[in-house]
C-alpha cells in the first residue's frame, strides 16, 4: 500500500490559506484514499508513464495539458470494451466545435453495460406503491436480448430513433440497453410531460418505436398515460409501434390505441433471442437530450455513445469512487440526464437502484428508509431535496441505520451552507458529499466530487479530470477567487455531436460559443476558490444587476435558506427606474405570514452575509415556486411574466399554473 499512502499525502492542500472557513467539513482518511480507484488511476499513471503528482490539482493540469494521453488512461482504466482499436485519439484538436476523438475505434454502448452476466443483482425497482423488483446481470441481458429481437422485427435499424414515454424502471432500461446495441438512437422523457411537452420533443426527433408505461404512481395517486398515448400516437406519424408497460394495471385496454400492443407479447416470442451488439465509431449518437424549453422549442441535443461512455466512467469510478460492490442511487425521472447518468453505473458492475414516485411520500423520510434498507451506499439526489428534508426536521443520523453509506451527491441547483452544514450534523459524519455542476448539454459534470479531496463549506471540491474549466471575465480573461463565467476551454470527448435538425451548426455554435469563440461557455456564473474547488452563484441569464453589480442569485438563496419560516423562494431582477431592482418571492411555512418583523429578519439575513445591494427591494409572498419538470426553478419564466412578456413554452414546467400569481402584482407597481 505504499504508493496510495504516498497519493494520500497530497490532497489535503495544506499549505494553502483558509480565509474562508478554518477547517474543512469532511477529510478522507488515508485509508479510503488509499483504497480509491482515484489512487489506483495514480498508479496506473505512474507505472505506464513514469509520472508523480504533488497533488490533485497537478493531476488535473496533466490531465488538460495532455488530453490524448489523459483520456487513453481513461480507455484502458474504464476497460472500455472494443472490437477495434483508435487510430488516433483526437483530430483537429485546436477546433471547438470540430475536434474528434477516437477514430477508427468500433465499440457498442450496450456490450460495456452488459460486461457483467452473472447472477449478481443489476437492479433493484421500486414503486411509490411499495412494489419491489429485482433483476440480475444474467436476466438483464436475456430481457434485453428479447426486446432488442422484438425491434429488429419491427424493422428497427441503426440511426433509428427509440423513445421512452417511461418512469424510472428496469423495462425503461431495458428498452434502452436495447435499442443500443442495435445502434439506434434513445430518447426519453417522464410519464408526467404534457401532450405539448411530449410533442415538442418526440415530434421533432420521429421515433419509429415508444415505449410508454399505462400509468404511474405519485404522491398517493394513480395516473392513467392512456388517454395521452392516444394524442401522441396520433400526432407523431412516424410511430409505427408502441409498446405498453404495466406498470398500473396488469392488463390496460387498448383497444383505442391503434397499433398498440403489450409488452409481453413484444418480447415473448423473443425469449432465448442471441444478441448481436453492432460495432459502431466512438461518436455513433447515442442519446437525444433536449434542452428545458422554457424559452422556446427545446434544442435536441445529439450525444456519442462513446463520449457518455467514457466521461461516465470517469466521473463514476474516479470522481465519485463507484466500485463492484456499491449500491448506486439517483432519485431521477427519465426526462433528466441524471437517469443516463445512473444506468451508465452499469458499466461499473454495481447495483442500480430505481425508484418513480413522490420522494416524499408516504412521509418525508421515505427515501432514507429506501437507502436503509437496500444499504445504498452512494446517494444521489437535489440541492432542494437536502434542503427539504431539512425543513421537515429528518434527521437520518438518529433515525437510521446508515452504515453502508460512503457519498451523498447533490445536483440541479447550487447547494447552500446550510445544506452542507445540516448533511454533516444530521445525516452521517463520515461522508463524501459531492455537489456537482454540469448538464443535460454535455450528460455529465464540470465541476463534481472527489473521495481524495476534503470537503469545505459551500465548494464543490473540483474540476473535473480532462476537463479545462476556467472563470472568466467580461474581456475574456482567466480569473480565480472572482466571479465570472464558467468556460471549458478545451475540447473533450463528450460534447454533443450535433444538434437535431441544424445542419450547418448554427444552433449548436449559437448555445455555447458566441460570447467565447472556440471555448465553451455554459452559462453558469461562478468562481474558483482558495482551494481550487468551485462555487456555482447561479445562471449567467439569471444574474442579476442592480447598479450595474452583477449579483449570482445563488448567493441570495443561500441566505434565505437558512429561515425556518421560509420554504421555498425565487428572485428575480425588476426593471424599474432606469434600473434593476432585485425582488424576492417567498413560500412560507403554514401558518406564518410575511409582516414587517418577518421583512426585516429576511433583510439582516440577507445584508449580514452578503452586501447591501443583496438586500431585495421587494419580498413579496406567492404559494407556489414554478419548476421545470426536472426540478429546477425558472427564474427567466417568471420575470417575463413580472415584465408582461410571453413564455413560450409551458408544458417544460411540472406546475405551469404557479406562473399566475406572478402576473399583474400590485406591489410591483411602486
Amino acid at each position: 500500500m505504499e504508493k496510495p499512502q504516498q497519493f494520500a499525502s497530497f490532497p489535503y492542500n495544506s499549505s494553502l490559506p483558509t480565509r474562508r472557513h478554518n477547517q474543512p467539513l469532511w477529510q478522507p482518511s488515508a485509508e479510503r484514499i488509499g483504497t480509491s480507484n482515484m489512487a489506483r488511476f495514480v498508479e496506473q499513471i505512474e507505472d505506464q508513464l513514469g509520472l508523480t503528482f504533488a497533488h490533485y490539482q497537478a493531476l488535473h493540469q496533466w490531465s488538460v495539458d495532455q488530453p490524448e494521453a489523459f483520456w487513453a488512461q481513461m480507455w484502458r482504466f474504464g476497460d472500455i470494451r472494443a472490437s477495434r482499436g483508435w487510430d488516433q485519439i483526437l483530430s483537429n484538436g485546436d477546433q471547438f466545435p470540430g475536434a474528434t476523438w477516437f477514430e477508427g475505434a468500433r465499440l457498442n454502448f450496450a456490450e460495456n453495460l452488459l460486461r457483467n452476466r452473472s447472477d449478481k443483482i443489476a437492479l433493484v425497482s421500486r414503486l411509490e406503491n411499495g412494489s419491489r423488483q429485482t433483476l440480475s446481470y444474467a436476466e438483464l441481458y436475456r430481457q434485453v436480448a428479447a426486446y432488442a429481437a422484438g425491434l429488429r422485427q419491427l424493422g428497427v435499424e441503426k440511426g433509428d430513433r427509440v423513445a421512452g414515454f417511461m418512469p424510472n424502471i428496469a423495462e425503461t432500461v431495458i428498452a434502452m440497453l436495447a435499442t443500443a446495441s442495435i445502434g439506434a438512437i434513445w430518447s426519453s422523457c417522464s410519464p408526467d410531460f404534457g401532450i405539448n411537452g411530449v410533442m415538442d420533443r418526440f415530434g421533432q426527433i420521429e421515433p419509429k418505436v415508444l415505449f410508454a408505461c399505462d400509468g404511474y404512481f405519485y404522491n398517493g395517486k394513480t395516473i392513467d398515460s392512456l388517454p395521452r398515448l392516444k394524442e401522441i400516437c396520433a400526432n407523431i406519424d412516424s410511430i409505427g409501434k408502441l409498446i405498453v408497460v404495466p406498470v398500473t394495471a396488469d392488463n390496460p385496454n387498448l383497444d383505442a390505441i391503434p397499433n398498440a400492443q403489450m409488452l409481453a407479447d413484444f418480447s415473448q416470442p423473443h425469449q432465448g433471442a442471441e444478441l448481436a451488439f453492432e460495432q459502431l465509431p466512438f461518436n455513433h449518437p447515442l442519446y437525444i437530450m433536449y434542452s428545458s424549453g422554457t424559452t422556446g422549442v427545446p434544442k435536441c441535443i445529439v450525444h456519442s455513445a462513446g463520449g457518455a461512455l467514457i466521461q461516465h466512467l470517469k466521473e463514476q469510478q474516479l470522481h465519485t469512487d463507484l466500485k463492484p460492490d456499491d449500491k448506486l442511487f439517483y432519485f431521477t425521472t427519465c426526462g433528466w440526464m441524471m437517469w443516463n447518468w445512473l444506468v451508465s453505473g452499469l458499466a461499473s458492475e454495481a447495483t442500480l437502484v430505481l425508484y418513480d414516485g413522490s420522494p416524499f411520500y408516504p412521509q418525508p423520510a421515505s427515501l432514507i428508509d429506501m437507502a436503509e434498507q437496500e444499504q445504498v451506499s452512494i446517494f444521489g439526489t437535489s440541492a432542494k431535496y437536502i434542503s427539504a428534508l431539512e425543513k421537515a426536521d429528518v434527521k437520518p443520523r438518529t433515525s437510521h441505520k446508515l452504515p453502508h453509506l460512503k457519498a451523498l451527491l447533490s445536483t440541479g441547483s447550487p447547494l447552500s451552507h446550510e445544506s452542507f452544514r445540516y448533511v454533516y450534523r444530521d445525516i452521517k459524519s463520515d461522508l463524501c458529499l459531492a455537489s456537482i455542476s454540469g448538464g443535460t448539454d454535455i450528460i455529465s459534470c464540470f465541476v463534481l466530487g472527489n473521495p481524495c479531496l476534503p470537503v469545505w463549506e459551500g465548494e464543490i471540491q473540483c474540476r473535473g479530470l480532462g476537463m479545462a474549466v476556467e472563470i472568466r471575465d467580461d474581456q475574456g480573461e482567466q480569473i480565480v477567487e472572482e466571479k465570472g463565467e464558467l468556460v471549458c476551454s478545451q475540447p473533450f470527448p463528450n460534447a454533443p455531436i450535433y444538434f437535431w435538425n441544424d445542419p450547418e451548426d448554427k444552433k449548436y455554435r449559437s448555445a455555447y460559443f458566441e460570447t467565447y469563440p472556440g471555448i465553451w461557455a455554459q452559462g453558469d456564473y461562478g468562481e474558483i476558490t482558495e482551494h481550487n474547488g468551485v462555487i456555482i452563484h447561479g445562471r449567467s441569464d439569471a444574474v442579476l444587476n442592480p447598479g450595474g453589480v452583477r449579483i449570482g442569485t445563488a448567493e441570495i438563496y443561500r441566505q434565505v435558506e437558512k429561515l425556518d419560516e421560509v420554504i421555498d423562494s425565487i428572485c428575480i431582477g425588476q426593471n424599474w427606474e432606469d434600473d434593476v431592482r432585485v425582488v424576492l418571492f417567498v413560500v412560507l411555512r403554514e401558518g406564518v405570514a410575511l409582516d414587517d418583523g418577518l421583512q426585516q429578519k429576511i433583510r439582516n439575513t440577507i445584508r449580514s452575509e452578503t452586501t447591501p445591494r443583496h438586500v431585495p427591494a421587494k419580498i413579496i409572498p406567492v404559494t407556489d415556486i414554478p419548476r421545470t419538470i426536472s426540478g429546477k426553478i425558472v427564474e427567466l419564466a417568471v420575470r417575463n411574466v413580472v415584465h408582461g412578456e410571453a413564455v413560450n413554452n409551458t408544458d417544460a414546467l411540472a406546475n405551469p399554473e404557479a406562473l399566475e400569481q406572478f402576473r399583474a402584482i400590485p406591489q410591483l407597481q411602486c
